[in-house]
């Protein structure tokens, strides 16, 4: 690979801040790595493709796209030989993409694997990959290691057992592995499958979550849960941002209709919305940090949803409206010194328009880094651009790599690295800025940004 990639025209500069920030710890807020493949010492990736393909919904939206039977790539009882073939047989189509970047790097950095992906280097680069996954120093936590992970926050539904950050607490193993709470699904106060969420909460908690009270009691027993084991953050996703502050009757209210299966879905809509806003109070109660991921109309296909479920690769950006939506809870707590909300979003038409300025004014909110559609080195330099002149950089999230291919997370960070010391490059030749201060806000962008928003630091 290119020693020089994504660094731009002023490769003196970039490359030098590149240079300082390369090998630094890599700070891992959020993704949806299964904390199961860290839970045990003995524990081995089966194969490249359980490791590099069935995980990665960027590569399995791509396959889809160009006709190829996802039922071929899913399907754990086929043969992962032929698989692989498959996969190696169409790499062009990830050519000049992130994830076909990602893979170069995973191949080349990872298993040192010289040639190029294809149809006719396919097997031979299988066979050298099985080779070095049977070695006790591919295991999934040694490779934590070697990567110089110094935090790694998975994402967990309000409702999940817990038991392999358990046992991840309970050994003597080093690794950092936190935790985050999720509890969208206890949210969707409509949806078919929410008395069966309602059901599981109720069996991991005291009070009684069939009145307001007792269900508002009940996810503050659950979140305490999630502190124990060292959650820093809550996440909480959603296709608008909306919120609504409800009075206590009015969500009573609304709740014991739900509970009913009588209620309109303009009122699902609010009461979510208060949700967000109550979200927002118990994060001032116990300092857990609030994350909002929204602009993404989930599971557009249908017909691979109902085939497959859900995170397959059929997401699709839409626009949004943060100043509104976002109103009544950052009046509410947006100037609190004990909150503190993360923003992503997959409307980047928000960035310079809606969500810099608001994060250039209320103290509680930070912007997240480019996510999904975005997290390329285009879009990078476009949250850049729009981003930092009104936000500046102690605004923002730093970087995460919100992945759940384990082995991408180092080529994730490392293109974050690399577009932001070419964006800093730039800002120095513009005049807009030392080398010296260049080279601290590198730092920041590449570590002290994510450990500063998570309160990762205290």
């Amino acid at each position: 690979m290119n020693s020089d990639r994504f660094l731009g025209q002023h490769i003196g500069i970039s490359r030098a801040l590149y240079h300082e920030v390369r090998d630094l710890p890599l700070v891992c807020p959020h993704g949806h790595v299964d904390p199961a493949l860290l839970s045990a010492h003995e524990v081995s990736f089966p194969d490249p493709v359980s490791l590099l393909v069935r995980p990665d919904h960027y590569l399995l939206r791509m396959l889809y796209s160009q006709g190829l039977p996802l039922e071929f790539f899913l399907d754990e009882e086929q043969d992962p030989r032929l698989v692989w073939r498959r996969f190696a047989e169409n790499y062009q189509l990830f050519w000049a993409t992130p994830s076909g970047v990602w893979l170069d790097h995973q191949l080349a950095d990872i298993f040192e694997v010289e040639q190029k992906l294809s149809a006719a280097t396919a097997d031979e680069i299988y066979e050298s990959i099985v080779a070095k996954l049977k070695q006790p120093n591919f295991r999934p936590r040694a490779l934590f290691e070697r990567f110089n992970i110094e935090v790694l926050c998975t994402t967990d539904g309000a409702t999940d057992s817990l038991e392999h950050h358990q046992k991840i607490r309970d050994d003597d193993w080093k690794g950092k592995v936190l935790p985050t709470f999720r509890p969208d699904k206890l949210f969707c106060f409509g949806s078919p499958q929410w008395p069966q969420e309602l059901a599981k909460l109720q069996n991991l908690v005291s009070s009684n979550v069939s009145t307001w009270k007792g269900f508002l009691d009940g996810i503050r027993e659950r979140r305490a849960v999630f502190k124990d084991l060292g959650c820093v953050a809550t996440d909480h996703g959603c296709e608008i941002p909306f919120t609504e502050h409800l009075t206590a009757a009015e969500a009573e209210g609304l709740f014991d209709e739900a509970l009913r299966g009588k209620l309109p879905a303009y009122d699902h809509r609010r009461l979510e919305g208060h949700m967000l806003i109550e979200m927002a109070a118990m994060s001032c109660e116990d300092g857990l940090v609030m994350q909002l991921h929204a602009g993404s109309h989930r599971n557009h296909n249908s017909f691979v949803f109902d085939k497959f479920g859900s995170d397959k690769g059929c997401d699709i950006p839409r626009s949004v409206d943060f100043t509104h939506g976002l109103k009544p809870l950052l009046n509410a707590f947006g100037n609190d010194p004990r909150f503190r909300l993360i923003v992503f979003t997959l409307d980047e038409s928000t960035y310079s328009r809606e969500l810099a300025p608001l994060a250039g004014h209320y103290p509680a909110l930070r912007l997240g880094p480019p996510w999904w559609f975005l997290d390329s080195l285009n879009g990078m330099k476009r949250y850049f651009d729009q981003v930092m002149e009104t936000a500046g950089v102690y605004n923002t999230a730093g970087f995460n790599d919100d992945t759940r291919a384990f082995c991408s997370i180092p080529a994730r960070h490392d293109m974050w690295r690399r577009a932001s010391c070419r964006w800093l490059s730039e800002v120095v030749v513009d005049g807009l800025l030392s080398a010296d201060q260049a080279s601290v806000l590198a730092k920041e962008l590449a570590v002290g940004r994510a450990r500063s928003a998570y309160r990762l630091e205290d």
